[in-house]
């Protein structure tokens, strides 16, 4: 982004709201949505910088605006905290008028409320005459803004919308605190509400972003994101698709419908996740793109009334297959696709996605079936136990899909074909398995390998255990934390075999940190065939011993993890 478009600087809630600047939340625009939780942090925020030993600043976050003519602002990012304080002054006002009505001060008060309300809430329009809020609202909250909160007057709370009802609870709620605070400060209420609004508003500051179109306001989002200041980018793309409708002179209830369909996609997905969907969806159908570049391509091809529709079926299309891939266990899928899927979220593999949503959509029921166990094997080959490089492997998966998106793929077969540069063969699998160390300190990597012992013993041996169970555990037969018993292990040997899977082993009981003369006669009574094995194979355990074991191991894994038609 150039200078000429992209304008960042700190301003005091003052600076912000003053000089005849306006702001308004666009028109789809999410609702008001704060609750009581965030009230509370405000209001200790304010109280922090009003109090005579309170903090002289306080930093409030990011504010995105978009503007042509850096006088009107549209509030991209940041508009559940400027409505927030907007009804923060407003209950001040409130208790002013208050003041007024009990005959305290009034004709003080009444220059205090003018002058307060004119620098913050409105301001008077020299040419028309006419009062013109600082703030607007979105279509589905400026009514009653404008109309009942603004105007001070009777609350009604009948027939309105949920966020209707949110902005009338928080202006009840910060109308009590601030009375609360005024009568406690001193005698003079009316100075106390308006020393609050002054300091509040010199003391509370914004880092200010300003762009001029939504790609800018879009690259700002990801920048932030990748900083880790959550944005909803969510947020931006719908404002955009409603705005091509408004742009193409909708029929409102064409409007109505996308916002309906809009929001159901959202509910179900939640917010965080669409993003994510989204770009998985447009590359299993149209181009690859990566996240920075989705809102950009997006525009370029999204832009009449015809493929706003179009996308909002197609997204609706593949949601379950998303949901099923993220969440196997509440999907309606047949036991063995939820395994599949449960493998890919175990292995933390989310490159085949694309792939899986162009399958699911083009290829026969079993053929689906095939192709999805074909990525989890390949991820465990490739992912797992490779630890290879993802941007190969995204290519390839990407090409795929494309290719039975416009049918020149029709079958798993085919499908293999194209995949199987990222399929490992046989001979460079076990050599990677044979050498594989997987620290079993974190849960994810613990349930990896208790997967992976379950599939080994299954093989060895027939028996099929659940690898979730909490029946046994993984024993490191050389003990994570070694007693005496382990000194012809250097140091070096120590932190090197440890984890190596040659090492490890299901057991129904915890051995702890025992010598292997002491392991061995436990673990040969054992249910499980694989750990039998050690104390049958094994006079002593050493760094040998583990690696020859783990050849072993490997051996047989190639002929667990396998897709025949590429071994």
């Amino acid at each position: 982004m150039s200078a000429t478009n992209f304008k960042t600087e700190n301003n005091t809630y003052r600076k912000l709201i003053g000089n005849g600047l306006t702001y308004r939340i666009p028109r789809f625009q999410r609702d008001y949505s704060w609750t009581d939780d965030e009230w509370e942090d405000l209001w200790v925020d304010i109280l922090g910088t009003i109090q005579e030993d309170g903090e002289p600043a306080h930093y409030m976050g990011y504010l995105v605006l978009q503007s042509q003519d850096e006088k009107s602002f549209d509030v991209i990012d940041g508009q559940q905290r400027l409505t927030t304080l907007t009804l923060v002054v407003l209950a001040a006002l409130k208790n002013l008028q208050r003041l007024i009505e009990e005959k305290n001060q009034p004709e003080r008060n009444q220059q205090r409320l003018d002058q307060i309300r004119q620098t913050y809430i409105g301001y008077l329009d020299p040419v028309t005459l006419i009062s013109r809020t600082k703030l607007t609202l979105n279509r589905n909250n400026d009514h009653y803004f404008q109309t009942y909160l603004v105007s001070l007057g009777h609350l009604p709370q009948r027939g309105f919308r949920a966020s209707e009802h949110s902005l009338r609870k928080a202006f009840e709620w910060f109308d009590k605190r601030v009375r609360e605070y005024a009568k406690k400060a001193g005698d003079d209420e009316g100075v106390v509400l308006a020393t609050l609004v002054e300091t509040m508003s010199d003391r509370l500051f914004f880092t200010v972003i300003s762009v001029t179109d939504e790609l800018n306001a879009y690259k700002v989002f990801e920048t932030l994101n990748a900083r880790g200041v959550r944005l909803s980018s969510t947020d931006l793309l719908k404002n955009y698709l409603f705005s091509v409708l408004h742009r193409d002179n909708e029929h409102p209830h064409e409007m109505k419908v996308l916002e309906d369909r809009w929001e159901a996609m959202v509910t179900r997905l939640g917010s965080e996740s669409f993003p994510d969907f989204l770009r998985i969806h447009w590359i299993s159908r149209r181009s690859f793109v990566r996240q920075s570049e989705l809102f950009k391509t997006i525009r370029a091809k999204v832009a009449n009334r015809e493929s706003v529709f179009q996308l909002l079926r197609e997204m609706e299309e593949d949601m379950d297959t998303y949901l099923a891939l993220t969440n196997p266990e509440a999907s309606q899928w047949h036991s063995d696709l939820k395994g599949y899927a449960q493998n890919l979220r175990m292995f933390s593999v989310r490159q085949p996605f694309p792939l899986i949503f162009a399958a699911h959509r083009k290829l026969t029921d079993t053929d689906f079936a095939s192709l999805l166990r074909s990525c989890a094997i390949i991820s465990f080959r490739y992912n797992v136990i490779g630890s290879q490089p993802t941007n190969e492997q995204e290519r390839v998966y990407y090409a795929t899909a494309q290719k039975i998106a416009n049918g020149e793929i029709v079958t798993t077969s085919a499908a293999l074909e194209v995949m199987k540069t990222i399929y490992p063969i046989d001979e460079a699998f076990r050599a990677a398995f044979a050498e594989k160390i997987i620290r079993t300190t974190n849960s994810r990597n613990l349930r990896i390998v208790r997967y992976i012992f379950c599939k080994l013993e299954k093989q060895a041996s027939g028996n099929d255990y659940d690898f979730e169970s909490d029946t046994f555990n993984v024993e490191h037969v050389l003990p994570q934390n070694p007693e005496n018993d382990w000194e012809t292990f250097s140091d070096e040997e120590l932190d090197a075999m440890v984890h190596r899977l040659g090492n490890m082993a299901l057991l129904n009981k915890n051995i702890g940190n025992s010598g292997f003369h002491i392991k061995k006669p436990i673990l040969a009574e054992s249910n499980f065939e694989l750990t039998r094995n050690i104390a049958e194979e094994n006079a002593d355990w050493t760094p040998e011993r583990i690696a020859a074991r783990q050849k072993r191991l490997a051996k047989l894994a190639t002929s667990i993890w396998r897709i025949a038609q590429l071994s």
